[in-house]
């Protein structure tokens, strides 16, 4: 890495084995107008299996398709997920795997299975750790994975949120299973009699696996791992399964172990394996087994992961979409219900404690893990505080308590603390909440740990603070020649400032509030009047030059200066002003979304795959694939145009989302999340501020229902389909602003938008 760059999501590829080289190019695939999948062979790329139409869905989780996303590669994603059964903000995630290399571990078109692995992917930029893989088997098989592997019918599989149900055609074998927050129970029906059993794949030549044959429960660990964790960190796993053990062992293939636990199948009839899954120790393990699924059969567990699922699903009802919009919708919001995931364990005590990333022992208190705040700020968490504000106050109080027990607030945690991307995004996390008055969480120390990284230089590639403090503290913006993507760096430290601002006024720092909001007006020093683009500026004042605003790379990061041209959601009466005035502004807005989408690949010295996604669709240099434009149309609303707002949100999420596919990686809920609020009429373009900004429902009407017994009411009354919804009302009062305060909502509220 050069002078204090920070590490894309692709360099983590390179350290982790070059998973990218194994990854093939997939044909893209081709949907009808309403989203269906197109069928290849036996197997539906991109499909939901048995998964019922929308019409005929008679539960919200039958509406949401893991496998959305999934037909991705490191060349072109469409979306970069996995197929997770799991319960919301688990643990565990358990998912399908068809090859064992690399990152991309399904792929559905991929014939054959090599098991279900429980997962901690928070995506395949930065790889797994912790996982372990579990494939049932009759008669003699390879331990080898892609020599045990299984055709399956994917036509004939049954994947849910909730559970999982298909067919292993080599072992005859119906394969199920049901999650829990950390654990889940497998069944295993075989069609024949005789010896079968089910392999446990760990990777890493330091796993173990064992049998205890007092209690029967068979013991594994492994400590595989991609960074950002302690030395000698390892994840737990205890197993039982309710059939007489015939036999166990471990082998070792390649730098794997494989245990096998060998019983007697009988015919027709079930055998049941339940998993249990620790950060902490074997013993914490057990009692996760013993408190989650040990007494239950996998049909308690599957009714009471869909009642989850529904109650969580359920905070959100539509009315007036179509088929094709309701399985979006809700696929989108399953999405943003994964991650981040739980952390902490239940100790013997009903305790909640967690082995600490950061401090490397295990402490008291919630901790939550696997998120990508630089991708997460921009609609998740906003989202999070519309919709599940208890939620979001225990997800921040495990932020804070990550900077109370590392010293520092991270960076990018996974789990702990991992170098990846720009900036200081917990800054806008932060600064997000208090502006919409989310409080449940240690403000003071919240504040502390921001103050500390915006202020202190630390050396590059550490996993928090920020890049090049010195450098902006003396001349109010980030040198290229000082690091890579400088203007990425220098735009995130300038609103970070305006974000810890909001923090400090929340904290009683008045002082500091002040003196943040001064240091947030130095993304004018990068403004250069004369192209009207934010540029890389040298040291010695000069402009970074050749400049080529399609040329990606450089001083900016995963964009060119078209797609960073708007990157000042917290001044955009500046911007305005700075780029000539409204006129002027909503023409450089119109011909980012018209011109061509034409690219130089420039540092990256080839095309990297948000390059592909964005010259595939034609909306210009909006780069919809990637989180750095996700604010942009709504700049149209700050200037006047709320209908501009309205037509190109509206493209974009008829055009650009199906039920299969995502414009690009969907990182865990933030494509999902932008959809979420934009069918829902409303977007904070800013984090950081109580605003929302007025788009126009997709729907005619949406439900938001509180466990206190609040309500949110938004209704889209249209005399056409395409009619502009010029009129707002709040309460049956006319919005005047082009935007609503979150404190609107906090009550209950009924929103209204009409055709004028």
């Amino acid at each position: 890495m050069q002078g204090g760059k920070r590490a894309s999501r692709r360099s983590f590829l390179k350290m982790a084995g070059g998973a990218a080289a194994l990854a093939t190019s997939l044909d893209r695939i081709g949907e009808t107008a309403e989203g269906a999948p197109v069928q290849d062979g036996n197997h539906v790329a991109g499909g939901t299996g048995s998964t019922p139409t929308a019409a005929s869905a008679a539960l919200l989780s039958d509406l949401a398709n893991p496998l959305q996303g999934t037909d991705s590669t490191s060349l072109f994603s469409r979306g970069n997920t996995l197929p997770i059964v799991a319960l919301p903000f688990a643990m565990a995630h358990w998912v399908l795997q068809s090859s064992e290399k690399g990152s991309w571990m399904f792929q559905p078109r991929d014939e054959r299975l090599q098991g279900i692995r429980c997962t901690h992917q928070l995506s395949p930029w930065l790889a797994d750790y912790g996982y372990a893989t579990f494939l049932p088997f009759n008669g003699d098989a390879s331990p080898e994975a892609a020599e045990r592997a299984s055709s399956y019918r994917a036509e004939e599989m049954e994947i849910k949120p909730h559970s999982l149900a298909l067919r292993l055609t080599r072992y005859r074998c119906k394969l199920e299973v049901a999650p829990t927050e950390r654990c889940a129970v497998m069944r295993f029906t075989f069609d024949d009699s005789g010896q079968a059993g089910v392999y446990i794949d760990l990777p890493g030549d330091k796993a173990e696996a064992r049998l205890d044959s007092a209690s029967g429960t068979l013991l594994a660990l492994t400590r595989y791992n991609n960074g950002g964790v302690p030395e000698g960190f390892a994840t737990y796993y205890a197993a039982r399964v309710d059939a007489d053990v015939a036999g166990f062992e471990v082998k070792d293939v390649g730098n794997r172990r494989v245990a096998v636990l060998r019983f007697t199948a009988k015919a027709g009839n079930p055998a049941t394996l339940r998993v249990g899954s620790s950060f902490i120790s074997y013993d914490q393990a057990v009692l996760n087994l013993k408190s989650e699924v040990l007494d239950k059969s996998l049909d308690q567990v599957k009714s009471e992961a869909t009642a989850a699922w529904e109650a969580a699903l359920g905070r959100v009802r539509i009315e007036g979409a179509s088929d094709a919009q309701r399985r979006i919708f809700y696929s989108c919001l399953y999405r943003c219900l994964l991650y981040p995931r739980i952390w902490h364990e239940r100790d013997s005590s009903g305790n909640l404690v967690h082995m600490s990333p950061y401090s490397s022992k295990v402490e008291s208190g919630v901790m939550y893990a696997d998120h990508g705040y630089w991708d997460d700020y921009r609609a998740w968490y906003p989202m999070m505080a519309l919709l599940y504000p208890e939620r979001l106050s225990e997800i921040l109080q495990a932020w804070v308590n990550a900077y109370k027990e590392g010293g520092w607030i991270p960076q990018f945690p996974c789990p702990g603390y991992r170098n990846c991307m720009t900036g200081s995004p917990t800054d806008f996390v932060f600064g997000d909440a208090v502006a919409k008055g989310i409080t449940g969480f240690d403000v003071q120390a919240a504040f502390e740990g921001l103050k500390k990284h915006a202020m202190t230089p630390v050396a590059p590639g550490l996993g928090y603070g920020r890049p090049a403090v010195a450098e902006y503290t003396k001349l109010g913006y980030i040198p290229s020649e000082a690091v890579v993507g400088a203007v990425a760096e220098t735009l995130d430290s300038a609103y970070g400032d305006f974000c810890i601002a909001q923090v400090a006024r929340a904290a009683g720092m008045h002082d500091d509030a002040a003196m943040f909001e001064r240091r947030s007006r130095n993304w004018r020093n990068i403004f250069d009047r004369d192209t009207r683009f934010l540029r890389g500026k040298m040291a010695d004042g000069s402009w970074q030059s050749p400049f080529d605003p399609h040329t990606w790379g450089g001083a900016y990061v995963e964009g060119s200066a078209s797609q960073y041209r708007f990157s000042v959601p917290f001044d955009p009466e500046g911007l305005i002003e700075a780029m000539g005035g409204r006129t002027a502004f909503i023409a450089a807005l119109e011909e980012m979304l018209s011109q061509a989408p034409v690219f130089h690949v420039g540092t990256y010295g080839r095309e990297i795959h948000e390059m592909s996604e964005m010259a595939a669709v034609d909306f210009g240099q909006y780069a919809h694939s990637n989180q750095p434009v996700h604010h942009v149309l709504y700049m149209f609303t700050v200037a006047g145009r709320r209908d501009r707002t309205q037509y190109w949100a509206h493209r974009v999420m008829n055009e650009l989302y199906t039920p299969d596919n995502f414009p690009g990686d969907e990182d865990t809920g933030s494509m999902s999340a932008w959809y979420i609020l934009s069918a829902l009429g409303i977007f904070s373009m800013c984090p950081g501020t109580p605003e929302w900004m007025l788009g126009a429902p997709l729907f005619d009407k949406a439900e938001i229902k509180f466990p206190d017994g609040r309500e949110i009411r938004i209704n889209a009354e249209r005399s056409k389909p395409s009619a502009f919804l010029s009129r707002v009302t709040l309460d049956g009062s006319p919005v005047a602003e082009p935007f609503v305060l979150h404190s609107a909502f906090t009550k209950g509220a009924r929103l209204v938008f009409s055709a004028g």
